[in-house]
């Protein structure tokens, strides 16, 4: 049974997605917090790294909407088909996650690309950080590790999809990759293998967290058809209702 360590609302602050916007988290620290238990929250629009719990608390904006996938329904467009394919032989192992130097490596070169590219603050992330966000004890944790057996020099770890799985959820919860295979489109690749992973297992449902209309690092998780988006953030004891999308790709009113 989880038990509840702190519980804070950030008072607002500069928005990472939205520069003409602010932006405030609650966030619950807890332990002991059953797949179940976090299902419930999921559901709700919670998201979680390591022993925090976070979602939004914009009073001014609510253009950050969870967004999931039916696994049953979900069909990849051309371009995801053709992902998948480019990454079909790489070998794929789903387990607890694991912190070591491969990881932390691959990690760090994924993250000084986009620092290059992206003119993302730097991240330095050493074993601590990484296990207390990545591979912090959880029954739902999970990674899935993209290994390129026939890369020179021995099988390589070239992407790594850090996951929850309750009995009737699958969250993407991060994903970074080596930026020389960033022709195969490896992340798109690795939303199509979870979701034909959660489908093998019998769950019905992979959230892969907040789209944002207009920020184009979130824009794509609306390219994943069909999917469903929550309306508001419901409360514990509030059935939280998930719908398709309006035709302009917005939730409904």
């Amino acid at each position: 049974m989880a038990t509840i360590l702190g519980h804070t609302v950030e008072p607002p602050g500069p928005c990472n997605y939205l520069p003409d916007q602010t932006s405030s988290l609650e966030q619950l620290v807890m332990q002991d917090v059953t797949a179940e238990e976090y299902e419930r929250m999921l559901v709700r629009g919670w998201r979680r790294f390591g022993p925090l719990y976070f979602r939004p608390a914009c009073q001014a904006c609510n253009r950050c909407v969870s967004l999931r996938i039916p696994t049953a329904t979900f069909q990849p467009n051309r371009s995801q088909r053709r992902a998948r394919a480019a990454c079909a032989h790489f070998r794929v192992e789903v387990g607890p996650p694991r912190v070591d130097e491969p990881r932390l490596a691959l990690y760090r070169a994924w993250h000084a690309e986009r620092e290059q590219t992206r003119d993302w603050d730097a991240s330095p992330l050493g074993m601590r950080d990484y296990f207390l966000q990545f591979a912090f004890p959880h029954p739902s944790a999970r990674e899935v590790a993209y290994y390129d057996d026939t890369a020179e020099g021995g099988p390589r770890l070239v992407g790594l999809g850090i996951c929850d799985e309750t009995p009737h959820a699958w969250s993407a919860v991060y994903f970074f990759f080596d930026p020389a295979y960033a022709r195969c489109s490896p992340g798109s690749a690795n939303v199509v293998f979870q979701v034909e992973l959660a489908r093998a297992r019998g769950i019905p449902h992979v959230y892969l967290g907040y789209r944002v209309q207009e920020c184009a690092s979130l824009r794509y998780k609306g390219t994943f058809r069909p999917h469903e988006l929550l309306e508001g953030r419901p409360a514990p004891g509030e059935p939280p209702r998930w719908l398709p999308p309006e035709p302009s790709g917005e939730p409904p009113p």
